[in-house]
């Protein structure tokens, strides 16, 4: 009896060894008190099916005011004043989409290509424009993205699609988003899939080592797609039922045994 009882608690214990998950340390091979060189920011490229909020300001307002899309009208007063009107756009319909062939279609100038530019690219590019055709001396361009998102699934607590208005979102910070990894997420096995210049590439990333800030995957680009790869396969609500099952009786027949043990 006792020797069913022993082995009843050592199976009880490696279940609930298997249960537990490994925890994550990030970046676990920096050392203390050690600095490390920084790689520079890779800046974003416009891809196809990108918005861009563009906007033009100038010292004659009403030089500016056809290139603004958010702009309804305006008006001049008796005093040389120069007032517009919102025509009330939100953010997700604002801008200039980019199309598949990467080109935007802006006001006066016609089409644009910007694809694969950057935003300071396509911001030089539309203020030559400007100076060249004579339309405006002093162009004042802002160049925005404004639908940059980051698709985050696999073994995360909360998989999610994040959106990031202020333009820039490192590795760690997405997953601390999804709120962070489960125990059945493997560190050292997380997939980004991003797309350049018309293709998908596959970049695989490991955060708990400190490689993680040289890879190219350390700051995110628009579209990508981060995949936490599970260490093991994820168990159907069926498998989950029976499990707690099993391990509720498990459980019960050790105590009855115990308690007969005892009153013996």
């Amino acid at each position: 009896m006792n020797r069913i009882i022993f082995g009843l608690v050592i199976l009880g214990l490696l279940i609930l060894s298997s249960c537990g998950g490994k925890k994550v340390i990030y970046v676990k091979d920096m050392l203390a008190d050690t600095t490390y060189l920084m790689n520079n920011i890779p800046p974003l490229r416009v891809q196809k099916g990108d918005r861009l909020h563009i906007t033009i300001q100038s010292k004659t307002p009403e030089l500016a005011a056809p290139f603004n899309s958010d702009i309804g009208s305006y008006r001049i007063n008796e005093d040389g004043n120069v007032s517009t009107s919102s025509i009330g756009q939100t953010p997700t319909t604002d801008g200039y989409l980019v199309d598949d062939k990467g080109q935007i279609s802006f006001p006066i100038l016609g089409s644009l290509d910007v694809n694969n530019l950057t935003l300071d690219e396509v911001k030089k590019m539309i203020h030559q424009r400007l100076v060249s055709d004579k339309l405006i001396n002093d162009p004042l361009v802002k160049v925005n993205l404004i639908n940059l998102k980051i698709t985050v699934t696999g073994a995360v607590v909360s998989q999610q699609i994040i959106k990031i208005p202020e333009g820039r979102l490192t590795l760690l910070e997405a997953l601390t988003q999804a709120g962070g990894l489960t125990s059945n997420a493997s560190p050292d096995k997380i997939t980004i899939i991003r797309e350049e210049n018309g293709m998908r590439k596959k970049i695989m990333a490991n955060i708990e080592s400190q490689d993680i800030f040289n890879s190219p995957a350390y700051y995110l680009q628009q579209n990508d797609l981060v995949y936490v790869e599970p260490k093991n396969r994820d168990t159907t609500p069926r498998e989950e039922r029976n499990w707690r099952m099993f391990s509720t009786f498990l459980g019960a027949a050790a105590l009855v045994i115990s308690i007969f043990t005892l009153s013996r």
